[in-house]
């Protein structure tokens, strides 16, 4: 890495969340590179910030790691992070670079965390989920683990009220012939789609919830070594409903031809929230572990909207990497790497009674 540390990456920048990022970064006085694969998107932004920027797409960086030579961080804002991540983390490595992204993709956590010698052998850092995926709900379940260190199971869940974004709904739709995951007995398993139902107060009153996929499955299992984890968002039983017939239709839910139909509603239909409606939304971030004498502990907090938190909790890991933490190597999840006080420092954090 070079003395300084300063040269430093976002790829997807023109995308909803990049652009949320890129403004965060410009405000914290960092210069980052903007960087993506369409050339007028990426320069335009860059110009609109006075930033320097480089065009080249996923498939061309698989054919030369040289397109991020000279940075010391990239951080991956373009999803679906299954198709980008692997690519960009194994040029990270190649170029000493620290590696950072904002996926939920359970996938992209198990990649990151099997290339762990990798990354230290080089240097550096893989630390994938840096945004809402996943600093908050890593950071309740480093807390819980540290309250009661004998915890068997492991609950977490969150209460959103903001809509997807367009890379989000498209994410969410590549997910679905994959159906739910779980972490039983230390693997991951792959169960029906809303598998399992329970009623939780996620911090604002008891709400029906489902299991859902989410990257915690993964990461908090590398963050607490508690065997058995579940993840659960707030759902009418009109919505179970809809999500159990899911189940039903995995197989033609991988269909190419299904998949690009969903995906062209999306970019038709779906957008971004605005400002206004992202600072208005907060939401609440549960967990509960149990240990083998059925004790219970839980722990809410309740944090910024999603997308504000994905740009200045992202920010925020980019500044220590570049700075205090320039030395750490490895595969990290945020609260691993920056500490489970980590989302108390992100502003629109409150820790609620429990």
């Amino acid at each position: 890495m070079s003395e300084t540390a300063n040269n430093w990456m976002i790829y997807g920048a023109t995308g909803y969340s990049g652009q949320l990022i890129v403004k965060q970064a410009v405000k914290a006085g960092l210069r980052p590179v903007l960087a993506g694969r369409s050339e007028d998107k990426v320069k335009t932004l860059a110009a609109q910030h006075g930033l320097e920027y480089r065009v080249f797409s996923i498939d061309m960086l698989a054919q030369s790691d040289a397109l991020i030579v000279g940075m010391d961080l990239v951080l991956n804002c373009a999803g679906p992070f299954s198709q980008t991540a692997e690519v960009m983390m194994q040029a990270c490595l190649k170029q000493r670079a620290h590696y950072l992204d904002i996926t939920g993709e359970i996938e992209v956590f198990e990649l990151a965390a099997s290339l762990d010698e990798a990354a230290k052998t080089q240097g550096v850092v893989l630390c994938p989920g840096v945004g809402f995926d996943v600093i908050p709900t890593d950071c309740v379940a480093g807390y819980l683990q540290a309250q009661m260190p004998e915890a068997t199971h492991l609950a977490l869940g969150f209460d959103s009220r903001s809509g997807f974004s367009p890379g989000t709904a498209k994410t969410s739709v590549e997910a679905l012939p994959q159906g739910g995951k779980i972490r039983e007995n230390g693997v991951i398993k792959t169960v029906p789609l809303a598998a399992k139902t329970r009623r939780i107060d996620f911090g604002g009153g008891e709400k029906l919830a489902m299991t859902i996929p989410w990257g915690d499955v993964s990461t908090a299992f590398h963050n607490t070594g508690i065997p058995n984890i579940e993840v659960y968002i707030p759902a009418s039983p009109g919505m179970i409903k809809q999500v159990k017939r899911m189940n039903w239709l995995k197989p033609i839910l991988k269909w190419g031809l299904v998949q690009n139909f969903l995906k062209k509603r999306i970019d038709k239909k779906v957008k971004g929230p605005d400002q206004a409606t992202r600072d208005k939304l907060t939401t609440f971030v549960w967990g509960e572990v149990k240990n083998e004498a059925g004790e219970v502990k839980t722990h809410r907090i309740e944090v910024a909207n999603g997308y504000n938190l994905t740009a200045t909790g992202s920010v925020h890991v980019t500044q220590a990497l570049l700075t205090t933490h320039r030395q750490a190597t490895g595969y990290h999840t945020p609260s691993t790497l920056l500490g489970v006080d980590l989302i108390e420092q992100l502003p629109g954090t409150k820790i609620l009674e429990n």
